[in-house]
């Protein structure tokens, strides 16, 4: 009888500490989880903080809407940086969404064997390059096939750097992680689905457009979303092969100056001009809130086109 009042007593302890360990790693994680919240609020609060002398001096509307930058006599339009950005953003994806998602229903519903043991290692080298490498190789490719082939056919003139140039590096740069996120999700969905579609009748493209294409349509939204993010902040390949021209692009072959090259071309210059600092951290805020509301935005879609399927 004592053995088996030891025995409980010692059951009963154990469980007490595996309660415990439970509760402790429970509380780890969400404190790692509000830190992880906490520091985005804290980004947020430190660049709106930086920004408020330039928000003191001038309108938020006419920051946002004029496009005359000329720091030295307290003029700062960002509209052409923003429409830089956002003219760079679009034409790399326009461009690498089909190539991926061709690319990605190729490898994982028509592809032998030796091809993926090709083509994924070949991906992972690419998303691995620095992306200065991506600037070099614009700068040495792209830039002088624009200005020598492709633009005398559409303008009288053009060097090459231009926002078509960044478009087309940022595409590429992004290209890997497209790929490799729809690759995911067509695996993850189950054979069986496909067998029973080719088994009533339909070809393998009917199955991949009202089988694959259906059921990760959720999936490819929210990996589109992600590489947008991506694509909206990067900087130094953009920057090398953009023009950096303040202007408001009217034309693929003139030249631009995102958001992100402007920071990075000029923070630590003029840092004497109090109001130019916060120009730039205003910049960086802008940006931030771009991205910020654009992935609340898509979680929105995500969720309706989630419930819908359902």
């Amino acid at each position: 009888m004592n053995t088996t009042g030891e025995e409980c007593k010692i059951a009963q302890k154990t469980s007490g500490i595996r309660l415990l360990k439970d509760k402790m790693a429970g509380s780890v994680m969400l404190t790692f989880t509000l830190v992880s919240v906490l520091l985005v609020v804290l980004i947020g609060i430190g660049l709106m903080i930086k920004s408020m002398p330039i928000l003191h001096e001038k309108s938020l509307w006419e920051l946002l809407c004029t496009s005359k930058w000329k720091p030295m006599r307290g003029d700062f339009g960002f509209l052409p940086f923003i429409l830089g950005s956002l003219w760079v953003t679009i034409i790399a994806i326009i461009w690498t969404l089909p190539v991926a998602l061709f690319t990605a229903i190729f490898l994982t519903e028509n592809s032998r064997t030796w091809v993926k043991k090709i083509v994924f290692p070949a991906l992972d080298i690419l998303a691995g390059l620095p992306s200065v490498v991506y600037g070099v190789w614009g700068i040495l490719v792209i830039v002088p096939w624009i200005s020598d082939w492709l633009a005398p056919h559409f303008v009288e003139y053009s060097t090459g750097y231009s926002t078509l140039a960044a478009g087309i590096v940022l595409g590429i740069m992004i290209l890997p992680l497209l790929i490799s996120l729809f690759v995911e999700l067509f695996s993850s969905v189950p054979r069986e689905l496909r067998e029973a579609s080719l088994s009533l009748g339909a070809t393998r493209w009917q199955t991949t457009k009202y089988v694959l294409l259906k059921r990760t349509f959720p999936g490819i939204v929210a990996s589109v979303t992600l590489a947008i993010s991506r694509a909206m902040g990067e900087t130094i390949a953009v920057l090398m092969v953009c023009g950096n021209i303040v202007q408001l692009p009217e034309s693929l072959f003139d030249g631009c100056y995102p958001l992100p090259a402007l920071i990075a071309n000029n923070y630590g210059e003029m840092l004497s001009l109090p109001l130019y600092e916060s120009a730039l951290m205003l910049a960086a805020l802008i940006l931030f809130v771009v991205v910020f509301v654009f992935n609340i935005v898509s979680r929105l879609i995500l969720r309706k086109l989630e419930q819908k399927l359902m």
